[in-house]
């Protein structure tokens, strides 16, 4: 694994160290170990981790330990274990795999699928047995209840081989010519096969019968893919109990329901190539598609989710990987295209060693494309000298005096951050301090000026308190604001940079000023006063002003009048339900509820005592406060120590 950042955009490679060109020089390849480039940035995760020449297949076991890949030449299948980041073992075949499946969690019982017919059984110690089927296969399911492999391939009917019994069933017999590939649902056992003629049959294994036909080439022409053949189902997965996958030959990837006869989604690889294999990520809630050239991944951004349990040092690796970026192996050699070559009239040199071809163009040596430009273009001198004047030009526009935008809301704040930016920067300089973030160039203070709302009030009173010298640098800075306008309105109108004032002569202004803060915030203490004073004296003289008019209420036959708050509290008590009058008298306890042993619900209430029990209660109080006055103290009765004798 390498790391490399192009246009601040970090690239992890993770076959760096087997993607070093093969048409590097031997000189070069030298210096690069010299260095020692591909040893101190290349990470071995699982040691041996290849197939010499091509590889064809690669799973993961149930349990996450063994990664199982097949390939060519010499067909064999290697066995890698994760927990040890090493090769475990390595078997030759006799012929290339088509296909295989792990039919426990391990890697103890392995099927393959071969090309030329025959179906090979695997345990733990090697080869166990083989049989063959009548047609060429293309791809195969197991059905874990009945210990059944379905085979499809170049026929019409579904291979079934029951590894219980040790035979062949009955086939199942399709509409279709041939069938490419198939899979079976985890959750409810739903066999489904992909055919030649674009269409998905589905079958129950119970009964052996198709239960359903899905049309997908049909529907996997939409308004912005351009098709030029029949679309064929190459690719079919089941994701949970009611969603399926199904990748086209022409590079179209349809989601489907299974309670719909219509995809819920449509994705195009606009690559026209046939959809390799189709795979869901539950834990990211993302889908992958494959075909020959890129890997697509939906819903969600395409990001590196967490590393796996057996390499979690992982992610360290990537951290010190990123904090010492080195050149990679291309920096000396420029990539041109066939329309460059035409322009430096070197498309005779195509074939030759000095072009290396690379994707959809060549990779030259860095000093020959220099030179050969040079010689191409003979005004390359002018071209260097306006470029040099141009420069030159860019920086003596830097020198001059920058018109400041400011925003549209809080223009006076916006200004303030900026002349303690400039002066923050002045002192960084000088100290070589690391500065602060400012909150102008924050995106999330952004909507602080550029939102009304967000405009502060200078004639609060907080504001004038907490602020003794807002007033002076106010007026400061409103002379700058002032002339900024009229320097962009003046820019607007004539096109020219206007004269401003010079710094230095308004910070001299009236700098002995700032030293009265105190009477600054005396002066403003003394303007709220007298504007609270005028403030009441006006809500004064407008209460003079008003005439109160007698309001008459009606009392009703048998009722007694006590005050205007019991009349209305009682109005609004009889307006209420019986349940809400509960409520409100258990808030105010005068109901209390309660459980009893039985099951049941016992209310008690407490009685509002009458005006005569509160006389009475007053009056009893008051006789005991009289009593209590003239009761006489017997403390003059208690015997003194050391003076006379005990009082017995």
């Amino acid at each position: 694994m390498q790391v490399s950042s192009l246009n601040e955009v970090k690239i992890y490679s993770l076959s760096c160290g087997k993607s070093l060109p093969e048409w590097l020089s031997d000189r070069k390849k030298r210096a690069l170990q010299k260095k020692d480039v591909d040893v101190r940035r290349r990470i071995e995760l699982i040691q041996d981790f290849e197939m010499p020449t091509v590889c064809t297949t690669i799973k993961v076991s149930k349990d996450g330990q063994y990664i199982l890949a097949t390939g060519t030449y010499k067909p064999r299948v290697r066995c890698y274990d994760t927990y040890q980041l090493s090769l475990k073992f390595e078997r030759c075949l006799d012929s290339e795999v088509v296909t295989f499946e792990t039919l426990s969690d391990d890697y103890s019982k392995i099927v393959f699928l071969h090309n030329d017919r025959y179906i090979e059984f695997h345990s733990q110690s090697g080869f166990y047995y083989k049989t063959r089927i009548p047609k060429f296969g293309r791809d195969f399911s197991y059905h874990y209840p009945s210990c059944d492999l379905y085979f499809v391939g170049a026929s019409s009917e579904v291979y079934r081989l029951n590894l219980e019994q040790g035979r062949y069933l009955n086939p199942l017999q399709t509409d279709a010519a041939e069938n490419n590939v198939c899979d079976i649902n985890s959750a409810h056992g739903l066999f489904a096969t992909g055919t030649v003629e674009g269409r998905v049959e589905c079958w129950d294994p119970r009964i052996r019968s198709r239960v359903g036909l899905l049309d997908c080439a049909l529907s996997s022409v939409t308004a912005d893919s351009e098709i030029n053949s029949l679309p064929t189902i190459s690719a079919l997965k089941f994701n949970g109990a009611l969603t399926m996958a199904v990748g086209t030959s022409t590079g179209q990837v349809l989601l489907y329901d299974l309670r719909s006869d219509q995809p819920l989604l449509v994705k195009d690889h606009q690559y026209g190539l046939p959809i390799k294999s189709i795979h869901f990520q539950d834990s990211l809630d993302l889908i992958l598609s494959a075909d020959s050239r890129i890997i697509k991944m939906w819903n969600k951004n395409s990001v590196l989710g967490p590393a796996p349990r057996w390499c979690s040092f992982l992610d360290n690796l990537t951290e010190e990987l990123e904090e010492n970026p080195e050149s990679t192996v291309y920096d000396d050699y420029k990539f041109v295209t066939k329309k460059d070559l035409e322009n430096l009239g070197l498309t005779h040199l195509i074939g030759s060693p000095f072009l290396r071809a690379s994707m959809h163009g060549f990779f030259m040596d860095i000093r020959l494309y220099h030179k050969v430009k040079l010689m191409v273009n003979p005004f390359a001198y002018e071209e260097y000298r306006k470029d040099k004047i141009r420069q030159k030009i860019e920086e003596t526009r830097a020198q001059r005096v920058q018109l400041k935008k400011l925003p549209k809301v809080n223009k006076e704040l916006a200004l303030k951050l900026i002349e303690e930016e400039e002066e923050k920067q002045k002192s960084t300089w000088k100290k070589k301090v690391k500065s602060l973030p400012n909150i102008l160039t924050d995106d999330r203070f952004k909507v602080m000026f550029e939102n009304p709302d967000f405009q502060v009030d200078e004639e609060s009173e907080e504001f004038r308190l907490l602020n003794p010298l807002v007033s002076k640098l106010s007026d400061k800075r409103k002379k700058k604001l002032r002339l900024l306008e009229q320097q962009e309105q003046r820019e607007k109108e004539e096109e020219e940079e206007p004269e401003g004032k010079p710094s230095d002569a308004e910070s001299s202004e009236s700098s002995d000023d700032d030293k009265g803060w105190v009477e600054e915030v005396r002066k403003q203490r003394r303007l709220l006063q007298q504007e609270e004073r005028g403030k009441r004296q006006a809500q004064l003289r407008e209460d003079q002003q008003t005439v109160l008019k007698p309001q008459f209420y009606e009392i009703k036959a048998g009722e007694e009048f006590r005050s205007f708050k019991d009349s209305a509290t009682k109005q609004k008590l009889m307006n209420k339900t019986l349940e809400d009058r509960l409520k409100l008298e258990a808030k105010n306890g005068t109901l209390s509820v309660s459980d009893t042993t039985v099951g049941s619900k016992q209310l008690t209430f407490t009685l509002k005592r009458s005006e005569q029990q509160k006389k009475q209660q007053e009056a009893e109080k008051l006789h005991r406060q009289e009593r209590k006055a003239l009761r006489r103290s017997a403390g003059h009765l208690r015997s003194r120590h050391k003076r006379g004798r005990p009082f017995h």
